[in-house]
């Protein structure tokens, strides 16, 4: 809703546009009359404004001056600010840097329904840079995740968002209200061009008229007519008023009859233009500097339309008044003088710090604590740029945006790392909910050793899992209860398996002492001996200390039961072993993978052997007949018979191996 009460308002403003301008216009009738008198006032002008924007552009941000201090040579010098041109000269200059994207869309639509067109239209312009590089830098990352997801850069195509929509509306009605603004003006000027020109016609028949009988006040009438109308076409201004201060000198010259009136009149007028002097005068005690330039301009405007005052005053009343004007303006000139001293200093501090701060740009840290101790010292930092004070306007604009630039960065960087922290510490909590839902199952198992493995493995994971949010850190208790409960159960089970495990000791010692039997009676049974075997390896555990010892005593045994053995082959004996190998493997942990292994190493051994065989029976071909070569011949033979024994046997231990998998 609040999208829809937005783009209404835009139509609604755009469509009052015409009604506001004409009203706008009507206001500045009563306060901008300004015509220029000669081409020395418009030289003079221009002379001011350039020198006011030399010294002016370091100290509009923090005093705001208006005035341009141009030279006052004469009451023609006393030109009217246009106030298009500088209705936002006593507001001061703010950075729009440090502003978001929602702040900025704000500032756009209250600028949109500012009475002062041109003045918002200049914000305006100001602040769209800085949200064009909002979104930019949006369209970067949406493009970025848009090429990490696979898809190709020719097909991105960046959307905006509602924000940006509304701010490009507000900012293109904002220009539409300014064009339409000085269209309405322009077209009032050339409006009041045609009135005073009426005025001047009207003035001539006054002058000509040969009638002394004319009324004064029809006289005073015209003259306050032509006060009233505003502005006219610049091209115009200076003849205008030059005719018209022509012809009322002609009319007060021509009509001696009404010279007494005349007299009153320049009297009344000089008892006026007194009046502005000592307000003007009173103007260099005023401690603000900053209204007091204000009100002097509008003396000046009052001044210049007040009207002639008797010969014999105009050139001492003009000299008390422009002295009370320099007054003011060499108050003005010191001020500026010391402010730019002032700026300057503050320059060099705010260079300084935006070096400082072009450090944090870069500052990368995965510990929660560095980067607190770091946004400290940061913040320190903006403490004093804060307590510095104000820049030069020619360079407060690139100085701001480095410093808020790297300051913004450092944030963002900051936020990217608790980001990353929470979504990590996020997948953290749902693997440790995982781990705790395994061992709630485990801890009534009464298997206890292989449940004891297990929750050694989940107490591993648990640990190389990491941290979960602050907020579910009691998670850990649950999980440890659980392990808790399992292995107190384990520990009461305990004393019953020590008393079985000393006995399935006693047993298997027993076993290894028959087995050392046979071998001193050289009994040849291996029926007898396989059976003793596969009753070893059925008894169960023994305790823990006698593992190691019971292994070596039984491997011992059964070593010595097989070289006892008569009447066999080595390949046989090796067989048995063998045999008796894989017995132990099938008994075990993770038979069927160590088969795997053993059956891979056999048939390695395998195509090595064939390998050799067909390399020596191919290089006996090569032999010529001689006495070396007959007895190179018979070493090759030698080999391959060798390696054909051996062949063999691996073939026998291979089909031993497939037969226990």
């Amino acid at each position: 809703m609040d999208n829809e009460k937005d783009i209404k308002e835009v139509e609604q403003n755009t469509a009052n546009l015409q009604e506001s301008a004409e009203q706008k216009t009507a206001e500045e009738k009563s306060e901008v009359n300004q015509e220029t008198t000669s081409e020395q006032t418009e030289v003079t002008e221009q002379k001011a404004e350039a020198t006011e924007d030399a010294i002016v552009a370091s100290e509009e941000k923090d005093t705001g001056k208006t005035v341009d201090e141009k030279a006052l040579h004469s009451e023609e010098d006393l030109e009217e600010r246009h106030e298009e041109d500088h209705e936002d000269d006593h507001d001061e200059e703010i950075d729009y840097t440090t502003l978001s994207k929602e702040e900025l869309v704000e500032l756009i639509k209250s600028l949109a329904k500012e009475d002062k067109f041109i003045k918002a239209e200049k914000i305006a312009r100001e602040i769209k840079p800085l949200f064009d590089e909002i979104r930019n830098a949006e369209r970067e990352d949406a493009l970025k995740k848009f090429i990490a997801n696979g898809g190709v850069e020719e097909d991105f195509e960046f959307k905006n968002d509602e924000l940006a929509n509304r701010f490009d509306a507000n900012f293109k009605l904002i220009r539409d209200r300014k064009n339409e603004f000085v269209r309405t003006r322009e077209q009032q000027k050339d409006k009041n061009l045609k009135r005073k020109q009426e005025i001047l016609e009207r003035l001539r028949e006054f002058v000509d008229s040969e009638e002394t009988n004319i009324s004064f006040d029809d006289f005073k009438a015209l003259q306050d007519e032509w006060k009233s109308i505003g502005q006219v076409p610049g091209a115009y201004a200076r003849t205008l008023w030059a005719n018209y201060n022509a012809l009322i000198d002609r009319f007060y010259d021509n009509r001696s009859i009404y010279f007494e009136l005349k007299e009153l009149d320049r009297k009344k007028n000089l008892e006026g233009k007194l009046e502005l002097c000592q307000r003007a005068e009173d103007l260099s005690n005023q401690e603000n500097l900053k209204e007091a330039i204000k009100e002097l301009n509008e003396l000046h405007h009052e001044f210049k339309h007040i009207g002639p005052v008797p010969k014999e005053d105009q050139e001492p009343l003009w000299q008390r008044f422009k002295a009370a004007s320099d007054a003011v303006y060499d108050r003005r000139r010191a001020f500026v003088e010391n402010l730019k001293g002032e700026l300057e200093e503050n320059l060099k501090v705010k260079e300084e710090l935006v070096e400082e701060v072009q450090a944090f740009t870069s500052y990368d840290s995965d510990r929660i604590k560095e980067w607190n101790n770091k946004t400290k010292e940061i913040l320190d930092i903006q403490k004093k740029w804060e307590a510095t004070g104000g820049l030069p306007r020619a360079k407060a604009k690139d100085i701001n945006k480095r410093f808020w630039g790297a300051f913004k960065t450092f944030f963002n960087n900051k936020n990217a790392f608790f980001k990353r922290l929470d979504a990590g510490r996020e997948d953290n909590l749902i693997k440790k909910k995982e781990l705790l839902e395994k061992a709630v199952e485990l801890k009534e198992s009464t298997d206890w050793q292989k449940t004891a493995e297990a929750f050694k493995r989940l107490q591993r994971e648990w640990k190389e899992i990491g941290p979960v949010p602050e907020k579910q850190r009691g998670i850990y208790k649950d999980f440890k209860a659980a392990a808790d409960a399992f292995f107190e159960n384990k520990r009461a089970n305990n004393k019953e398996l020590e008393k079985e495990f000393e006995q399935n000791l006693q047993e298997k010692v027993k076993i290894c002492e028959q087995i050392e039997a046979m071998a001193d009676n050289k009994a040849d049974d291996l029926d007898a001996f396989r059976e003793l075997r596969d009753n070893y390896m059925d008894i169960g555990f023994v305790p823990r200390k006698n593992i190691s010892e019971i292994k070596s005593k039984y491997a011992e045994a059964v070593d010595k039961y097989i070289n006892s053995l008569e009447g066999i082959s080595n390949e046989d004996r090796q067989r048995i072993r063998l045999e008796n190998q894989l017995n132990r493997i099938v008994q075990g942990p993770n038979a069927d993978q160590k088969l795997y292994r053993k059956e891979q190493s056999i048939r390695k051994q395998i195509s090595k052997v064939e390998s050799d065989i067909a390399l020596w029976k191919n290089n006996i071909e090569f032999f010529a007949e001689s006495k070396t070569a007959d007895k190179m011949k018979d070493e090759f033979n030698e080999k391959i018979q060798s390696a054909q024994g051996q062949l063999k046997n691996l073939k026998q231990q291979l089909k031993i191996v497939r037969t226990a998998n």
